[in-house]
């Protein structure tokens, strides 16, 4: 199979030269054994993903490391390097790979892209799995390592573990016999919960005791609250002398928790004091935005961790910090196109609660997302850990229309109608063309000359 070749130029080649190897960079000789190579293939596949390229020497010159370009001689020299991903991803997913090439640069070199799988990867050289961390290819040779990893990718869930409880906290409970008044057929709840796996050997599981029991914080401590933090400061960090009293805990079964959660914060939020026009307003975000983001952070975290789910209200800005890595094979650039649910049972049976609060299962983050573009505030911005997830939700508007479109023409010769209502993100034609219409009155842009209505495009003046 026929490759594609990329031509790139020196000043490329000297960037790829001097990356540094990270979390998601590695450079490798093409004198690597292809086994061997497969590990650094299992540990991105099993983290985060990341990108390796093939043909890069390194060697130590007066005690400094400095690399060079030599690559493959032709595609055909590279078959058994590329045989290894057609081994470890027989069905051609998770990966990419490119033949990069510069003139007066020795041969080909081979640029794989390799995303987070859903499964775990092992490697051929050694049939155990690795992970990336750092610049490290960490092996998972103990079963505590990789009972840690199938948690991690979602292939186990700790939701189905049982409790050493007897089963009458979840089958004589308040949120029980709240529920089954809506079960059709009626049914007794010690029947319906062992039909639905939520009752194994006479023992509740994790996501029983988490859905019905009345205070699972007594029987998975420190692993399923809520804690909710005021600090008084836009510093990237809150510290105790900041916070405007002692955090808040919420407990409870997982739907009074997101209930209570959601109200509380927002309270807390719409008393934050912001100066705005020369008058003191209050913060409002829409509602679905901090409903949609605890209830993602409640539902989806990693029940094995111990530790609560944290928002952490700032002057500027909310966090809501969820125990627990992506899942499966999302990532941070994919989230708001796939779906995965690490606690599948949690998230099916609480969507059958009166309102449920994932009422729209797998459009939560989407939804908050398009509600903070529609009032033209900052989208909320998502970082991944090494063992949680935070979601950023800044109190900032994005920059106005004209200035949106002023800094693209410092780095673009023209813009048209529909580059600007992309990074402005507006929808509607005739704001933009307003926008355009208002910089030219303050003579400020001026249209391309030869441009037509249809494709009209506008530069700065010169």
């Amino acid at each position: 199979m026929s490759i594609q070749v990329e031509k790139i130029n020196r000043e490329q080649v000297s960037q790829i030269l001097l990356s540094e190897e990270s979390h998601f960079l590695d450079l490798k000789s093409i004198d690597i054994k292809p086994a061997k190579l497969t590990r650094s293939i299992s540990a991105f596949a099993n983290a985060s993903g990341g990108e390796v390229y093939i043909g890069i020497d390194e060697t130590e010159i007066d005690g400094k490391n400095q690399r060079t370009w030599r690559g493959f001689a032709d595609q055909e020299d590279a078959n058994a390097h590329l045989q290894v991903f057609q081994e470890l991803f027989p069905l051609g997913q998770y990966y990419s790979y490119t033949f990069l090439s510069c003139n007066d640069c020795i041969g080909l070199v081979l640029q794989v892209d390799i995303n987070k799988s859903r499964e775990i990867v092992k490697a051929l050289d050694k049939p155990i799995p690795y992970l990336r961390l750092g610049a490290q290819n960490l092996p998972q040779d103990t079963e505590e390592k990789l009972a840690r990893l199938r948690l991690d990718k979602g292939i186990d869930s700790f939701e189905t573990s049982t409790v050493k409880a007897d089963m009458e906290v979840i089958t004589n409970s308040l949120p029980i016999l709240s529920f089954m008044l809506r079960v059709i057929p009626s049914a007794e709840p010690e029947q319906w919960l062992k039909k639905q796996q939520l009752i194994i050997n006479g023992k509740p599981t994790v996501a029983g005791v988490l859905l019905f029991s009345e205070e699972p914080q007594a029987l998975l401590p420190k692993r399923c609250g809520v804690k909710v933090y005021r600090y008084k400061t836009a510093d990237e960090e809150g510290r105790r002398e900041n916070l405007a009293f002692d955090p808040i805990t919420i407990e409870g079964c997982l739907y009074d928790q997101i209930i209570e959660a959601v109200k509380k914060t927002k309270n807390i939020v719409e008393e934050i004091p912001k100066l705005e026009a020369g008058r003191l307003q209050h913060i409002e975000y829409p509602d679905e935005v901090l409903h949609e983001i605890i209830t993602n952070a409640v539902l989806h975290r990693d029940y094995s961790i111990l530790k609560d789910v944290q928002i952490r209200i700032f002057d500027n800005r909310v966090e809501v910090e969820s125990p627990g890595r992506l899942p499966g094979h999302i990532t941070i650039d994919n989230i708001l196109k796939e779906q995965f649910a690490r606690n599948g049972v949690i998230v099916r049976l609480i969507n059958r609660f009166p309102e449920a609060p994932n009422k729209d299962v797998g459009e939560g983050l989407n939804t908050a997302f398009d509600a903070m573009t529609r009032l033209r505030l900052k989208v909320p911005v998502i970082l991944e850990q090494e063992n949680s997830v935070i979601v950023y939700i800044r109190h900032e508007p994005l920059a106005s229309i004209e200035s949106t479109i002023m800094e693209y023409l410092n780095h673009h010769e023209n813009i048209t109608n529909k580059i600007a209502r992309q990074i402005a993100s507006v929808d509607s034609e005739s704001t933009i063309k307003a926008a355009f219409n208002r910089l030219r009155e303050q003579g400020l842009i001026e249209l391309v000359p030869g441009t037509k209505t249809v494709t009209s495009a506008w530069r700065k003046v010169r």
